[in-house]
């Protein structure tokens, strides 16, 4: 045999050894891969494994931790201002540990911090707390209505809560400035509202109102109402001098709730209550809300007025209306119709 021979033959020899067993495997693995299962089947249960371990983000992880069971949730907005001792997160507790069955939604409420104070005061009391952060802007401060912080404020809240429903959480958002004397979640329909609205001044028609207030609100996670966030977001750089609810109230005169084909209901303020249009039946009041009125300063001593005037109202019980001290008619912003003094609402 030749030399080249030789080797050919080697290399042959070799080449069967390395094949033979790769073709055995083939056989043994056609053999055991079960009938009619395609190889996209491993695929997609691979992909659903890798989903399944990937890391929830703080956001995801802090909603699912408060939502109730149909992915409805309670949202608060919290800055320093607010967490100072007898500021507005102490009233607002107050308001949900003192009014009826309300002491349970606090498990249901995220506190969206926009500075470290208001969240390490939030993580010091126990509540659920979520740190919203906005670069380059401030929100340590007082933010006084209508000034670029209270606006910039805004919209950073729009955005969040957009990303709120993108998730497909539903909630209520609540200002800290509204006293829960009642728990609401009775009192909001189910009846295929996308979006139901507190309103400042209420003249019966519950599917008519310019006059809403964004300052307590339920909405339900859908495309629609993802679009309508994401439409109201859209007009910050085009509504210079008009906060985030005048331009809402722009963008339903423009037909934008037609357009989207949404569903809104504006709330009664005989149950929804404020102190532009303040409930006066005790029996069904739910929330009052310190709107027509600026300063937290002055805000603070009228809605204190509105829950000691509660509790004694609660005290004589609610079988007769006329024996209660219902409603608070004395304060700065809480005058009665004939010598209530022109304030800005909001």
């Amino acid at each position: 045999m030749t030399a080249m021979g030789f080797s050919g033959a080697i290399s042959y020899r070799a080449t069967v050894f390395i094949v033979a067993p790769l073709l055995v495997l083939v056989v043994i693995y056609a053999c055991l891969w079960p009938p009619g299962v395609p190889t996209a089947f491993f695929r997609l249960q691979n992909g659903a494994n890798t989903t399944e371990i990937t890391p929830k983000d703080e956001l995801e992880t802090a909603l699912e931790g408060v939502a109730m069971e149909n992915r409805t949730l309670i949202i608060a907005i919290l800055n320093k201002a607010y967490v100072e001792k007898n500021a507005m997160l102490d009233l607002f507790l107050q308001s949900l540990g003192e009014g009826e069955d309300t002491e349970f939604l606090i498990d249901h409420l995220l506190f969206v911090a926009v500075d470290q104070r208001a969240f390490n005061r939030c993580r010091t009391l126990e509540l659920h707390c979520y740190k919203l952060v906005t670069e380059g802007v401030d929100f340590s401060k007082e933010v006084f209505y209508m000034s670029d912080a209270f606006n910039n404020m805004m919209w950073r809240r729009t955005l969040f809560l957009g990303d709120v429903l993108r998730r497909g959480y539903s909630f209520i958002f609540t200002d800290m400035d509204v006293m829960w004397l009642r728990n609401p979640i009775s009192q909001l329909y189910r009846d295929g509202e996308d979006l139901q609205m507190s309103s400042d001044f209420y003249y019966g028609n519950p599917f008519d109102n310019f006059n809403f207030n964004t300052g307590f609100y339920f909405v339900t996670a859908n495309n629609k109402t993802v679009a309508l966030f994401d439409e109201w977001y859209a007009w910050r750089n085009n509504s210079k001098g008009m906060k985030d609810q005048d331009v809402l109230q722009k963008m339903k005169k423009e037909g934008a709730f037609t357009r989207l084909g949404l569903k809104v209901r504006y709330l009664e303020t005989t149950y929804f209550s404020g102190f532009c249009q303040m409930s006066q039946d005790f029996r069904k009041v739910i929330t009052v809300h310190a709107n027509c009125c600026v300063s937290m300063k002055v805000k603070l001593i009228d809605l204190r007025s509105v829950l000691e005037t509660w509790k004694v109202s609660n005290s004589n019980g609610t079988s007769n209306a006329t024996t209660t001290a219902w409603p608070p008619v004395k304060g700065i912003c809480l005058h009665d119709t004939a010598t209530k003094h022109t304030a800005t609402k909001h």
